[in-house]
Order: structure tokens, then C-alpha cells, then sequence
């Protein structure tokens, strides 16, 4: 998996941690993190990544859905990962609408991640 680039963006920093090792160990690079809304964009916007993991809960009054409606109209090729802890249909019915590459119910496994890094 080298030469893949993701970023994280997850409000919980140990989940974010945690995140990053998995990764680390597929030898892909975490390019950047974000823990907020804001932080989201300003990495995403600069960073060269491929993936983006996306905590749907953020915090605030955006949320991961927001930052993905963005990230569709302006990096369309990235792909993005939803990792979420909330699998109730209207939380799912609205991933849906932002076009997610993938979505993983927390807690996810290495081998969830990996098959949504390496799937076609």
C-alpha cells in the first residue's frame, strides 16, 4: 500500500491514534489529521491524499458530512471512507448522499480498513 495518502479527520484523538497505526502498518502515509470541522478543510484542501477517513460526528454544529460535500465538489477523485459509530438508517441515508467510497462501523477491524484501501 505505499504511495497511498490518506488523511484522518476524527474528533477523538486515541480513535485518530489509533487510525494512524493502522495505516502505518499497510505502509500508507497519513498526510494529515484534522480533529474539527475547520481543521478538515484547511488539511484536505492541502494535502495530496488519495483517502480521506471520515468521523461522521465532529463536535460542533458541522459535522463529517458537511466536510464531505465539500471535499466532492472540490477534490471529486479523492475517495472517502466513512468511520462512523452511528449505523442508524437516517445517519447512513445521509453518508449516502455524499458519495462515500466506503463506510466502516466503529469499532473497525485492520483487515476492515484495509479491504476499503485496497478495493477498487
Amino acid at each position: 500500500m505505499n504511495n497511498v495518502n490518506i488523511v484522518i479527520v476524527e474528533d477523538d484523538v486515541l480513535i485518530a491514534e489509533d487510525l494512524r497505526a493502522m495505516c502505518e502498518e499497510f505502509d500508507a502515509n497519513v498526510v494529515g489529521m484534522a480533529h474539527s470541522v475547520e481543521e478538515a478543510f484547511d488539511v484536505i484542501e492541502n494535502s495530496d491524499a488519495q483517502y480521506v477517513l471520515m468521523d461522521v460526528r465532529l463536535g460542533g454544529k458541522r459535522d463529517g458530512v458537511d466536510v464531505a460535500q465539500w471535499v466532492y465538489d472540490v477534490k471529486p477523485d479523492m475517495k472517502l471512507v466513512f468511520i462512523t459509530g452511528s449505523n442508524e438508517p437516517p445517519t447512513i441515508e445521509r453518508i449516502h448522499q455524499d458519495h462515500p467510497f466506503r463506510i466502516l462501523i466503529k469499532p473497525i477491524q485492520p483487515e476492515q480498513l484495509r479491504e476499503a484501501l485496497t478495493a477498487k
